[in-house]
């Protein structure tokens, strides 16, 4: 079947940035993100350690000024965490929060005078280049369908879409048709780990992927606040991209079909009577076939107290890793450490990824090239953990996943 056709007759069968973590861990992660050049490794959000600058030198590529609108400064502070007010390359020109009082926190953050009380209002600026979306994530698809309709590229926090194959390919079909970039920022692409994996991947140093593992535990015994409370009873799976980044940001596959299981939760929000999405589940496990043919285990906890983090191990035909420990047959691997940063640009928080997220989309745009996530590889980042729930929701049924490519 074709693209089309697989995907619409599967709709008749069948919506964070990062969820974040406890409030003081989002403040250090945005004051990170506003120190230049940190020095030591912090613990920030959901355990992952904040790393050190690439010893790389960051070298110019132009001296144009994109002009920039930034919308969201919710618990997370995902708006001005990413550091595009630091960046050579960028003007903040303009924000944008539906509370007044986070809407001046963050216009003061980046050094923006120009506010506007709502991203519909925002778009309308014809002065604006792109928009970095970090609103609530049922709001990201509707969000950037707006944006792009308003000739903008567009970055946004993660999942691409909430819960909604439809708004997948309502997405899927605005960013091709708009030629703007789209980039979603999945904080595990740019871990230190993750993104060595994709380096020896790409130079042929694991062989075709056989299993790959990917896990975000993060316990939620209480619901993190959230607008209009849309984490109260979060289904873990509709928040699937920092596991799934360490089998598709890595091989830029997708996952074709999955059975997913998960065990009703003790903890009060995550049961059905007690969550407008009927969700029982705190724990899903997704196992997955990829379009290479290999497997993957995709795990996301709520309700799990213990270790927290995003992490992924992947075995292939000529060789493995785990974290940064590389054992195969190459002897000679190619080299690993993360793109420079600009030097006022902090890595920032998720294992100093923000930094890295951020310029990669600049660079996109400047270059004008394909960004790294960009719509494809988030939509096949997410859509899985969609269709990993309704298994879930039918005891582990086999089920197909749509494609896109």
């Amino acid at each position: 079947m074709n693209r089309f056709t697989s995907r619409r007759s599967f709709l008749r069968c069948a919506g964070l940035g990062s969820l974040g973590a406890i409030a003081a861990n989002e403040m250090l992660g945005n004051a990170l993100a506003q120190t230049p050049n940190p020095g030591v490794e912090v613990l920030g959000e959901a355990g992952v350690k904040t790393s050190k600058r690439s010893k790389k030198v960051w070298k110019s590529v132009s001296d144009r000024k994109i002009r920039v609108g930034i919308v969201g400064n919710g618990v997370c502070k995902f708006g001005p965490s990413f550091g595009f007010q630091d960046h050579p390359n960028v003007t903040v020109a303009a924000v944008s929060d539906l509370f007044p009082d986070r809407c001046a926190e963050m216009a003061k953050v980046c050094r923006c005078e120009k506010t506007y009380p709502s991203l519909e209002e925002l778009v309308k600026d014809d002065s604006l280049e792109a928009v970095f979306v970090a609103t609530d994530a049922p709001s990201h698809a509707r969000h950037c369908l707006d944006a792009l309709k308003h000739g903008k590229h567009v970055a946004s926090a993660v999942p691409a879409v909430y819960g909604s194959l439809d708004d997948a390919e309502k997405l899927y079909e605005a960013v091709k048709s708009s030629g703007k970039k789209y980039m979603m920022f999945e904080t595990s692409a740019f871990h230190d780990d993750c993104y060595a994996m994709r380096q020896i991947f790409q130079a042929g140093d694991f062989g075709k992927l056989i299993y790959s593992e990917g896990e975000y535990y993060h316990y939620m015994g209480q619901p993190i606040p959230s607008y209009k409370d849309w984490r109260v009873g979060l289904p873990p799976q509709f928040y699937p991209t920092h596991s799934n980044g360490y089998y598709c940001c890595v091989s830029n596959g997708s996952f074709t079909e999955v059975s997913c299981m998960g065990i009703p939760s003790i903890v009060e929000h995550l049961q059905p009577a007690n969550n407008v999405y009927k969700n029982p589940f705190g724990t899903e496990i997704a196992l997955f076939r990829t379009s290479e043919g290999g497997m993957a285990r995709m795990a996301v906890s709520w309700d799990t107290p213990g270790f927290e983090g995003e992490m992924g191990r992947l075995r292939g035909q000529r060789g493995s890793m785990t974290g940064m420990n590389y054992k195969g047959l190459k002897k000679k691997l190619p080299n690993l450490s993360r793109p420079a940063l600009p030097p006022n640009v902090a890595p920032g928080h998720h294992g100093g990824s923000s930094g890295q997220l951020m310029n990669e989309f600049v660079l996109a745009i400047l270059e004008d090239r394909k960004p790294m996530v960009d719509i494809v590889m988030a939509l096949n980042l997410t859509v899985a953990g969609i269709v990993a729930h309704q298994s879930a929701l039918k005891d582990g049924e086999l089920m197909k996943v749509p494609q896109f490519a």
